[in-house]
C-alpha cells in the first residue's frame, strides 16, 4: 500500500522506518529510511541484514571535519 508524503513524514517524525520506492522504469528498488535521531543499533543492524545495501547518512561539513573525513 502506498502512502501520501504527509503520512510518510508523520511516520518519520514518530521514529518509524519507511520504505521509499522509485519507478519500475528506473531502478525499481526501495530504500529503507529512518530519521537519524531515531537510529539505534537494532534498526541499523536490521537495515544491514535485510535491506542488504549501503547505510548512508547526510552530514554537515563541520561534523565531517571533526571526524577527519574529507568532503
Amino acid at each position: 500500500q502506498l502512502h501520501s508524503i504527509n503520512e510518510v513524514l508523520q511516520d518519520l517524525k514518530a521514529g518509524k522506518p519507511v520504505i521509499i520506492v522509485d519507478d519500475e522504469s528506473r531502478e525499481n528498488e526501495g530504500d529503507l529510511i529512518i530519521a537519524a535521531e531515531f537510529a539505534t543499533q537494532e534498526n541499523i543492524n536490521f537495515m544491514v541484514k535485510y535491506a542488504r545495501g549501503i547505510v548512508c547518512t547526510p552530514m554537515r561539513r563541520e561534523a565531517l571535519e571533526k571526524l577527519g573525513i574529507q568532503a
